[in-house]
């Protein structure tokens, strides 16, 4: 089991900052070491339920290839208002489907229904049958000698270019469920990799000694039953991702974990990035630059365990390190990447925030004869109030009607307005019955 550190826990650090969206705040903080500066960036959430949840992110939607996290976040743009970090290797499991299996030997990180971060050493055993006995699957995976493997469209478009093998067409194939039975037909058999994977079906690949059983035992037309069982089963975890190494655990750093790394990943400071939970169920993601003599050297992977425990954790994984450790908020970067420009991943933790958001404004000082844009932005059908509200108590009102998701763009006039402080605030019922609010404040000079 890991090592667990006794007594160095340290009481929940507060964390002030420039307000990202409602009651998700983002400080960039600095820690003078011995080793030298390290510059961490933290963004602090409420528990992920309701208004809140995070998300798995897969790059361009597909296992194959990589996209930065700034872009990830601008294709989700629709759904939510987003704040995110890049994620490490192996589990992406997105709501409820499993789209690439664990990394061996290294923790996973799962989010549940209740909003409760999970930090799991999660396995997966995976089959096919068909009229024979269970045979051993794997599931989006890069070719392996006398191996099945299914491939669904998360994939990609096609399957992997490789000579050999037998290729049977599962369709319709349903969603890649954990712990379900998948039964499909074998509607054909293609030749050769690189074929196409129908958009509502799958294909199950098998190599070597295994492709004469598929098709002695899955011919055209026949039944064939896939089971993708987790261990543990993350029943209610709907949302994962791959991570590790574990390094906060019962509200104590990890100093071993005994996972799956190299030494020379864990104890050299680097650039890295970490998910945590604290007692209260607030969720922490970091980022600590890396790499740069005189403005921040990194951590090492113990560091990291203990800033995390400083912020308040009381359970953490490690997700990314080196140049892939990012973090972004509504597709702008926040870190500083050693190499000065930002690197693709394969995968994305995201907060997910779904009520009524307001960016920021132009300007906080508006002339007395100026004028200002008051925007805002919905993700679901809301029935909307938006005012301001002026120094002499004197409420305007801006907007109110029922809109679709979209953006809401408005012209504010301070000709003829008092001189001093207003709020810009806006309010939205959706169609779920959640209440949100979003407020900007600015000023009209004398």
């Amino acid at each position: 089991g890991a090592v667990l550190v006794p007594g160095l826990g340290h009481a929940a650090a507060p964390v002030r900052g420039q307000t990202l969206m409602p009651n998700v705040v983002y400080s960039r903080q600095v820690e003078f070491t011995a080793h030298g500066p390290v510059v961490e960036h933290v963004i602090v959430a409420p528990k992920p339920t309701g208004l809140y949840s995070l998300k798995s992110v897969l790059s361009n939607n597909a296992v194959q290839g990589a996209e930065r996290l700034t872009s990830m976040e601008k294709r989700v743009s629709t759904d939510a208002t987003v704040a995110g970090i890049n994620g490490g290797s192996g589990t992406v499991l997105r709501g409820g489907i499993l789209d690439v299996a664990p990394a061996d030997g290294r923790s996973s990180v799962g989010i549940d229904t209740d909003g409760t971060l999970h930090v799991d050493r999660v396995t997966l055993a995976g089959t096919w049958q068909g009229s024979g006995q269970r045979r051993i699957l794997g599931i989006n995976e890069a070719p392996r000698a006398n191996r099945a493997t299914l491939y669904t469209r998360a994939w990609g478009a096609r399957t992997p270019g490789e000579s050999g093998g037998a290729y049977a067409v599962l369709q319709p194939f349903p969603a890649s469920a954990p712990n379900a039975a998948l039964t499909a037909t074998v509607t054909g058999y293609l030749q050769g990799g690189n074929q196409p994977i129908p958009a509502d079906g799958a294909v199950l690949v098998a190599r070597g000694t295994q492709a004469g059983l598929l098709t002695a035992e899955a011919p055209v037309g026949s039944k064939v039953t896939v089971v993708l069982t987790l261990t543990p089963p993350w029943a209610n975890v709907p949302e994962g991702l791959g991570g590790g190494p574990v390094i906060v655990r019962g509200g104590k750093p990890v100093f071993r974990s005994f996972e799956n790394f190299e030494s020379e990943q864990l104890i050299y400071r680097t650039a890295r990035s970490a998910v945590g939970q604290t007692a209260d169920g607030r969720i922490v993601l970091l980022v600590a630059d890396g790499k740069q003599p005189g403005y921040s050297t990194g951590l090492t992977n113990f560091e990291l365990a203990l800033t995390m425990m400083r912020l308040g954790c009381v359970s953490a994984s490690a997700l990314a390190s080196g140049p892939t450790a990012a973090m972004a908020f509504d597709g702008n970067l926040l870190d500083r990447p050693s190499a000065r420009r930002e690197s693709a991943a394969g995968a994305a933790l995201t907060l997910n925030y779904y009520g009524v958001y307001a960016p920021p404004l132009q300007t906080k000082a508006v002339p007395p004869t100026g004028s200002l844009s008051l925007t805002y932005k919905l993700v679901r059908q809301s029935k909307v109030t938006a005012t301001t509200a002026g120094p002499n108590g004197d409420v305007v009102s801006v907007d109110s009607a029922s809109h679709p998701p979209g953006t809401y763009r408005f012209n504010w006039v301070a000709l003829g307005r008092p001189a001093g402080d207003y709020t810009f605030r806006v309010a939205a019922d959706d169609d779920q019955g959640r209440h949100s609010v979003a407020e900007r404040d600015f000023t009209v000079g004398r």
